[in-house]
């Protein structure tokens, strides 16, 4: 018997403005995005999903408690190397990490990741250089 694979469709950019909003929410959001979900030829096993640009994420909407006590952990490989930081230091020294950390959670644990993290591009700021890709505006409100 002889089975056929739909190829999928080409991704599309879509860029979205972060400021004021919550963390865990946009995350969850761009991984459905990311992972191609909100397309009618949704398939887990390919690689489906859309570019997304995300542009203001030092401006996200983090609550005082959360910023306490939620902590990131990195070990350096020597002894006593582990390090810890708070949510709100993380902020203060690199914003950008902070989502990529939160979306690659909400992500498959898969072959899949790494292509789909790299369909996620990062900045701080208002300014992007995917301007020849013409991307779209995206609401995240609609999704899910």
């Amino acid at each position: 018997m002889r089975t056929s694979t739909v190829k999928p469709p080409a991704p599309t950019w879509h860029v979205v403005d972060v400021a004021g909003q919550s963390l865990g929410r946009v995350a969850t959001r761009v991984a459905h995005v990311i992972r191609g979900k909100h397309r009618p030829t949704f398939s887990p096993h390919q690689l489906c999903g859309d570019h997304v640009i995300l542009l203001n994420v030092e401006k996200l909407d983090v609550t005082p408690v959360k910023g306490r006590r939620k902590t990131y952990y990195h070990h350096t490989g020597r002894p006593s190397g582990m390090h810890s930081y708070s949510l709100t230091q993380m902020m203060e020294r690199n914003p950008v990490q902070v989502m990529e950390l939160a979306v690659k959670g909400m992500l498959p644990r898969n072959r899949l990741r790494n292509d789909m993290l790299r369909r996620l591009h990062v900045f701080t700021g208002a300014e992007h250089p995917y301007a020849p890709q013409k991307p779209q505006s995206l609401d995240l409100s609609t999704l899910l």
